[in-house]
């Protein structure tokens, strides 16, 4: 079985939440006999294949973007070329080239869409898009949600739900470093013993300023981890507030943000719209057993974050809240604990790279054994 997955980005370009998933469904279908391959745009100059993981890495030309919407002639191409190679077609949405890239290169392959998200801020380019995204997504296969949080809530979703099925995000522990106790003690000298932490791209969608005015008043260590369009503008507004208790450490490596994810008191995620559609930072803090504090904001982010069980649950935008929130778990060592172990708990019931890829497998099979022709005189598609 050949899967070759199309997205916008990936590694070694980048390494956010969507690049996180395709990497744990690679590694994780790889165990299961899905040899895969990953086609991505790059700004790089030396673009030959690259080996990460067990997959490959095709990568072609980023020309242009529009409205953050990446583009590259040459993607046309080699689509086309990497899908006659493949057995199925894996798409990862939103990204309007993509669905542009679909049709020209005639991809006649089964194919799956995983919905990672709606796409909330370019609404007046959106009406432009909106009949060439339902003519993309009807004439795939298959789409799958992430969770049955964001399935019910999304109207676009509402109209494909007969060919759209729910497969939570999924990790896979032993992929994470394993921070060695000299990385350790220097964190835990440098933060001190009990801090909050967020960890993620600094986009306008992560809530990071209602975060910064929570802040403003208390004395809980916070510590910021990424780096991203909004960095400065949030560095400012922490100064403005004149907050000392937040530490911006920037863009980490592996071992270093495995560490903050041991030693972390508690998750503050404070995404506070539809565009962060699950929250896989969110996923590591349960991964890690660390209770959490997240936004209702009708995604996956309460579907892996509920509320009084595995963390606390705010309205968006409210820093008052987002305040009390804080203040909860900080002065109840006890409750943070008890909902640390059933965020792990919760892990380990619904969210594992391993259910996510044989799911994902599954499906797979299902889609290729569905268009495979009828052998003369058999009543069953042919065997795989």
């Amino acid at each position: 079985m050949r899967v070759l997955h199309f997205s916008k980005t990936y590694h070694p370009d980048s390494f956010g939440g969507i690049e996180q998933v395709i990497r744990q469904l690679c590694v994780g279908t790889g165990r299961l006999g899905v040899t895969n391959s990953v086609l991505a745009l790059s700004r790089q100059q030396n673009l030959a294949p690259l080996e990460f993981e067990g997959h490959m890495v095709h990568r072609v030309p980023l020309n242009f973007e529009i409205a953050s919407n990446a583009v590259s002639v040459q993607a046309f191409g080699a689509l086309a070329r990497l899908a006659r190679e493949a057995d199925v077609v894996h798409y990862h949405f939103p990204w309007p080239f993509m669905d542009v890239a679909h049709f020209m290169a005639r991809i006649r392959k089964p194919s799956v869409v995983t919905y990672h998200s709606d796409i909330v801020r370019q609404r007046h380019l959106l009406r432009l898009y909106q009949p060439l995204k339902h003519r993309f997504l009807g004439s795939v296969d298959s789409i799958v949600a992430s969770s049955p949080n964001y399935m019910a809530s999304s109207p676009v979703l509402g109209r494909y739900r007969d060919k759209t099925r729910i497969i939570p995000y999924g990790l896979d522990k032993a992929t994470y470093a394993k921070p060695e106790p000299e990385r350790l003690a220097h964190w835990r000298a440098r933060i001190g013993p009990r801090f909050f932490l967020f960890v993620g791209v600094l986009r306008y969608y992560k809530g990071l300023h209602i975060l910064l005015e929570a802040a403003a008043g208390t004395d809980y260590p916070i510590v910021i981890v990424g780096a991203g369009p909004t960095e400065q503008e949030l560095k400012e507004q922490a100064a403005r507030l004149g907050l000392k208790n937040v530490m911006f450490v920037g863009a980490l490596d592996e071992q270093d943000k495995a560490a903050l994810l041991t030693l972390c008191y508690a998750v503050s995620f404070p995404s506070h719209l539809r565009s962060e559609a699950f929250g896989m930072s969110l996923l590591e803090g349960a991964m890690y057993g660390k209770p959490m504090i997240s936004s209702e904001i009708g995604t996956g982010t309460t579907y892996v974050n509920v509320d009084g069980k595995t963390g606390l649950v705010v309205p968006p935008s409210d820093p008052v809240a987002l305040r009390a929130a804080l203040r909860t778990l900080w002065d109840n060592p006890e409750l943070a604990r008890a909902m640390g172990r059933r965020a792990e708990e919760r892990f380990e019931e619904l969210f594992t790279a391993e259910a996510m890829a044989r799911n994902y497998t599954d499906l797979y099979r299902e889609l290729v054994a569905r268009k495979a022709p009828l052998t003369v005189g058999a009543e069953a598609p042919v065997q795989l």
